[in-house]
């Protein structure tokens, strides 16, 4: 699962970094991300790619709006099968920079902590997406909507969540971003948890909780106080 993100950075530094077009013109600052908000995305249209900003949860043309709520992520093992990503999969695939995700470690007394995972180096995520888009009956004016793809955990993920989204590496961006209909069996080997992808987790405030909240508190570490010992 993939429930929340942050993109600190600028739109003009994401398109420097995925040699795309800026046509989002966004500047950042967004520390809790979360779905039906609209966020940056990298897509490719035949021979230009570009940074745009599309609203976080997939609606179909032939679905509800109120759908974006649910479908902010798709599961990789019935992207081919499902009704509501497959033809996307096949035909509108985007990548979703976030500069790192939160996820909530369950806790042996019960709760959770509420964790940032992030590349180590700093460097953005690509988190694989999909896209589409459809007209609005009453204005007539496009809205594009995305969501985000999820994958079993790889060794580094699997003690903190039993899913993780799934990150394309930059060797392949090219390949996923390609608006050619491509067959699923050509893209499952990109959708496979890998154990190379560098990751690194620390655990931050329970202010990421509020999707109210918003602000560079949230990504603080914080430290947990070891527990303490039984006395009985």
């Amino acid at each position: 699962m993939c429930g929340r993100f942050t993109q600190q950075r600028p739109t003009s530094e994401i398109a420097r970094i995925f040699e795309a077009d800026d046509l989002a013109g966004d500047e950042g600052g967004h520390f809790n991300v979360a779905p039906t908000d609209e966020a940056a995305v990298v897509v490719q249209r035949d021979d230009r790619r570009a940074v745009v900003r599309y609203r976080w949860g997939l609606v179909p043309s032939w679905a509800e709006p109120r759908q974006a709520s649910k479908a902010f992520n798709a599961r990789a093992e019935t992207l081919a099968t499902s009704g509501l990503f497959r033809d996307a999969f096949r035909r509108r695939r985007c990548l979703v920079p976030a500069d790192g995700f939160y996820e909530w470690l369950k806790l042996d007394g019960g709760g959770r902590r509420p964790m940032r995972i992030l590349d180590p180096a700093g460097e953005p995520l690509a988190l694989a997406g999909l896209w589409t888009g459809r007209r609005d009956d009453e204005t007539g004016e496009w809205q594009r909507t995305f969501t985000i793809v999820t994958t079993r955990p790889n060794e580094f993920m699997a003690p903190i969540h039993n899913r993780m989204p799934v990150v394309i590496p930059p060797d392949a961006w090219a390949a996923w971003l390609d608006p050619t209909p491509r067959e699923p069996a050509e893209l499952h080997a990109l959708l496979e948890p890998r154990d190379d992808v560098p990751l690194a987790a620390y655990p931050v405030s329970s202010l990421v909780n509020s999707v109210r909240n918003n602000g560079p508190e949230l990504i603080a570490p914080v430290e947990i106080e070891p527990a303490q010992p039984s006395l009985f």
